[in-house]
This record gives structure tokens, sequence and C-alpha cells, in this order.
């Protein structure tokens, strides 16, 4: 990307905005929404909106190539302040277009008015109804971007600690997975990642835990076990500021005897698949073809 259109996407994007009052957060989630349904791939799905009690929830099914045997579970992002079922849509409707697999989503409580452990709760009611209607854990991949992902890597790990059935794979688009904020990716990239900045991510931090200990493995996954761990596929791009939390969770996938392969896009930038561009395209390729192997099988 030039540098004229990384300072343009910058100057206009949401998430490098401010969000430490009642004012700005409520401006940031507004533009999330809009960006949202802006973006929202409209054509070849069928959408159907329910409700698990007061979680506002969505269904998406593909028109072609349909396989109804396996589903997926997507956890959208926003820093855990924002985001909902309109700014979800984009990714959700990206995944089944690519899979033929109906994607899921859902509107968890976002803090600060709801703080951890909240969304985590809402993620966990959404697990067990999915496994309990919808599909087999084996037969459900779990995705997630950015705070998406923390919520995916949280959700799996507490599963597993459990003792139950982790889902048959993770789906991750430069995901957060560590709320130190103190990779050097942060600062090595804060001028070429149009998207997100460090400020937004401390301030989201706050909101989301308090005062409580940021290296806790409860919401910094990296720090939590990968033992049992199912595979996971992780997208990054190489411009985007959390670009190291990407490579440390491969890392400690790999420490821990599982299976974690990477796929950093050069001329990317924190979950770039988001956009109309071309790179984004050529992403949800690589990531359709990827699930077709793991699933049906490498010819």
């Amino acid at each position: 990307m030039n540098k004229p259109m990384m300072k343009t996407l910058k100057a206009v994007h949401f998430m490098s905005g401010k969000t430490g009052t009642k004012e700005e957060l409520a401006r940031h989630r507004k533009l999330a929404d809009w960006a949202g349904r802006l973006a929202t791939p409209k054509d070849d799905v069928s959408w159907q909106r329910f409700r698990l009690e007061k979680l506002r929830c969505e269904e998406i099914t593909p028109h072609f190539a349909h396989n109804p045997n396996y589903v997926i579970l997507y956890c959208h992002g926003g820093g855990y302040v924002s985001g909902g079922l309109d700014y979800a849509g984009n990714l959700a409707v990206k995944l089944a277009l690519s899979t033929g697999f109906t994607t899921y989503t859902f509107a968890y409580r976002l803090a600060p008015e709801h703080p951890y452990p909240e969304a985590m709760e809402d993620a966990m009611a959404m697990w067990e109804h999915i496994t309990g209607n919808a599909a087999a854990a084996d037969h459900v991949l779990l995705a997630g971007d950015s705070a998406g992902g923390n919520m995916a890597l949280c959700l799996t790990q507490q599963l597993i600690a459990k003792g139950q059935q982790p889902p048959r794979e993770l789906l991750l688009f430069s995901p957060w997975t560590d709320m130190t904020c103190s990779s050097e990716s942060y600062e090595l990239n804060k001028e070429t990642d149009p998207i997100l900045t460090k400020e937004f991510v401390a301030d989201s931090v706050t909101a989301y835990i308090g005062d409580r200990d940021p290296a806790d493995a409860a919401y910094s996954p990296l720090f939590g076990s990968f033992d049992k761990f199912p595979p996971v596929y992780i997208m990054a791009g190489r411009n985007g500021i959390l670009l190291d939390d990407s490579i440390r969770l491969k890392e400690r996938i790999d420490d821990a005897g599982g299976t974690a392969l990477l796929d950093i896009e050069e001329k990317g930038w924190h979950v770039y698949q988001q956009m109309p561009t071309a790179i984004a395209k050529e992403a949800m390729k690589r990531l359709a073809a990827h699930v077709s192997d793991e699933i049906y099988g490498k010819c």
C-alpha cells in the first residue's frame, strides 16, 4: 500500500481514534457499525438473526457449494469495546463464502459497561449453543480477528482445561494474544499500520480488565497452556502493530508440540482482510484452500 493511501486510511479509520471518554467511545462504536455495513458483501448468502436469551446472534449460510456438515463460529474484533452484528458481518460473510460453511456470529457484551469476564461468558454460551444444536465440536471451526482472536484462543484454552472437546481448528486474523502491549512490533510498525494504534489497544485493556494484571493468561492467552491444542491457522500483516502477537503465538504452539501455520502478507496490516482490496481477496482464497485441505484432504 502506498504512503498516501495509508495516511488516508489511518485518518478515517475508527480504530485510530480515542475511546477514553463516553463521547469518544460512542463515536467509535457508531463508526464501527457503519464501516461493517459498508464493507460487508451482500450477495450469495442468506441471513438469519436470532437471540440466545439476551445475546443477539446471526446465522449466515452461503448459497453455493454449501456443506452443512461443518460450521464456523466467528468472534468479532473491536478491542472488546466495540463491534456488533453489523461490524461482524464483513468477515463472517467472507468466511461463509470462502469455505461453504454456515457461519455464526454474536454480539457479545462490551466493555467498559461489561468488563471481563462477561464477554467470555457470552462466548461460552454461544459455543454451548452451537455444539448443542448445530454441529459437534470436531465439526466446528472457531474463527476470530484481533480481540475476537483473543476470545477464540481463551475459549479454546478454557474448554481444554475443563476436559471438553475443543474446536476442529482455529482460524485467526491478526489475533491479539498479549495484553501487556510490550511487543516490539508496536513501535516498529506504528507508522505503517493504518488501522490500529497502541493508544487504542491500551485504552481497550483498561476498559476490559481494569487494574488486573495484563499478563494473566485468562485474557492474555499467549501466556496460557497450549497442550492438546487444535491446529491453528494464523493470518497477519507484516505492517501490523500486533504482528509479534501472531509470531509469538506460533512459537508457543510449536513449543507445545502443536500445529500452527503462520501466513504473513508482506503488504498487509492489521486485519487487512476486512478491506475491499486485492490482497484481501487473495488472503481469503488462501484461507479457503487451507480449510479445504484440512477438511477434505490434500489431493
